[in-house]
């Protein structure tokens, strides 16, 4: 990138030098906002960090620390875990250990405790972090006054105006909720799950995304009657035969599905039940049947409609929320945006936290690096856990076209689960290759145990420029999943069965 280039997407408007109290406001505690902040001041900055969470309609509130730690990727994957161990009790009856599985009883109590003890020890080293590098933490809820100045509202109701050189906006989302009677009185969203104080009982989950999907599965491994209703296909945006193939496994191991099916209406019970009618989108026919839980999983929403945008002169789009940047800049020069909150890139941690330090390091560094927001690797928690980086089968079919993209895959079984007699061939591996640039791969995706393990290393050989030569001329080690893609012989043009026998 040239250094003009570079300028333009640093801002200098406005001298360095100024008589704002701050360098460098950050508006947003998460997991990019705090990233950026703390390296900020590495360069001798003056920063401050805004945070404030507005208790769910349940009333549920957090600390420091945003999304992720509080109410998404750490209590989830803990609570996922919780349930692997429960079926790996079965594993281990059958490795020889005198273990009675049917006989086991999950502590949800005991469970959410240990969840919630580790999350206030992250809130806590956030907090210190902050205090170690002289970052002025506010827990107050800020809004903009005009492009420099924000009015910052305590919790008892003081309002304090800051002003700043810059501002970066990283307020990250929080879940929607259906627009039918009960919905927000009733039910439940992910922010109220990983702290709920009593067993959640037969739960109904309602979504088709990975929280939904996630929440389901791992609510069903702790041996909760759960059901999934979903509206039409499951994981929107990722490769579809993936996403099936997870469906079938969790229907098949516990977890009922309804679909496609909408909610109409919730209603409580005297006894503390919520009566749910919903209609069959196909037969139009309408049912109804009480549960102990209901868990809305039906997308979330950036926290920018309060924030008056407007005044600091920032644009938005109002339909989603969602913030336009250019390497997370906004149309105000000297005001940025990351995170969740931004139109475009997936709505991952690491994303957040990578395009906070790049940042940093543009604005106050002399750094020309921006984040590239492609081939960006994720992994769904699922009981049988997806990971993937890059085009899904259908993108890359419709970005290239059919005829220049070749897919090899593999159904597989995972050694561990041979012993216990789990089931043979659930698991799959798929790479899908752009024919015309040397068999480059543009997509890789995998369903079995460590997904998120598998699918690190693979993303980082694609920044590479992996192809099917490099992964063919690896040698693989042996037991392992991961090996699977160093021997994939098998096209899905050739039309070969593609399960394995043997090692």
């Amino acid at each position: 990138m040239s250094s003009a280039s570079h300028s333009w997407f640093v801002d200098n408007e406005e001298p360095e030098e100024h008589q704002y109290q701050y360098d460098l406001i950050v508006i947003g505690g998460g997991s990019g906002g705090l990233a950026l902040a703390q390296d900020a001041a590495k360069y001798d900055k003056k920063v401050a960090v805004f945070d404030f969470v507005k208790p769910t309609p349940l009333g549920t509130t957090w600390g420091l620390g945003g999304t992720c730690v509080n109410v998404g990727c750490i209590p989830k994957k803990l609570m996922h875990t919780a349930a692997l161990l429960g079926e790996s009790l079965h594993d281990a009856a059958a490795y020889g250990w005198n273990i009675q599985p049917a006989d086991a009883r999950h502590d949800w109590t005991k469970l959410v405790e240990g969840v919630q003890d580790h999350i206030g020890s992250l809130n806590w080293g956030y907090r210190v972090a902050l205090r170690d590098k002289k970052v002025n933490y506010v827990n107050a809820y800020a809004v903009f006054v005009d492009p420099h100045t924000i009015d910052a509202t305590a919790k008892n109701g003081k309002v304090t105006r800051y002003t700043a050189r810059r501002f970066v906006i990283a307020v990250g989302g929080r879940p929607n909720y259906l627009e039918c009677p009960g919905a927000k009185e009733l039910c439940l969203s992910s922010d109220d799950l990983f702290s709920l104080q009593t067993p959640p009982g037969k739960t109904l989950v309602v979504g088709a995304s990975y929280v939904a999907m996630e929440c389901a599965g791992f609510l069903a491994g702790l041996g909760y009657d759960t059901t999934l209703m979903a509206r039409s296909i499951f994981l929107r945006g990722f490769d579809q035969q993936m996403a099936e193939m997870i469906a079938d496994y969790m229907q098949n191991h516990g977890t009922k599905v309804l679909r496609p099916a909408v909610p109409l209406a919730f209603s409580g019970t005297r006894e503390g039940k919520k009566t749910v009618t919903w209609r069959n989108t196909e037969t139009l026919e309408e049912f109804t049947e009480e549960f102990d839980t209901v868990l809305l999983a039906v997308g979330r929403r950036p926290i920018t409609d309060g924030l008056r945008l407007d005044l600091a002169g920032v644009h938005y789009d109002p339909r989603d929320g969602k913030i336009p940047v250019v390497h997370e800049r906004t149309n105000v020069p000297h005001i940025f945006a990351l995170g969740d909150c931004i139109k475009g890139p997936w709505e991952l941690t690491p994303v957040a936290i990578k395009a906070g330090r790049f940042l940093s390091r543009r604005l106050y560094a002399g750094s020309s690096l921006n984040l590239d927001y492609a081939n960006i690797p994720t992994t769904v928690f699922t009981p049988l856990e997806y990971g993937a980086c890059g085009l899904s089968e259908e993108n890359a079919i419709a970005r290239y076209g059919a005829e220049n993209i070749e897919v090899f895959h593999s159904y597989y079984t995972p050694l561990e689960w041979t012993v216990s007699h789990r089931g043979d061939n659930l698991c799959y591996a798929k790479v899908i290759y752009h024919k015309p640039d040397s068999y480059r791969v543009v997509g890789f995706h995998v369903l079995g145990p460590n997904a998120g393990e598998i699918t690190v290393g693979l993303a980082v050989a694609m920044k590479a420029g992996m192809t099917k030569a490099t992964l063919d001329e690896t040698v693989g080690i042996h037991p392992t999943t991961a090996e699977e893609f160093t021997d994939l012989r098998i096209s899905k043009s050739s039309g070969e069965d593609a399960k394995k026998t043997g090692c």
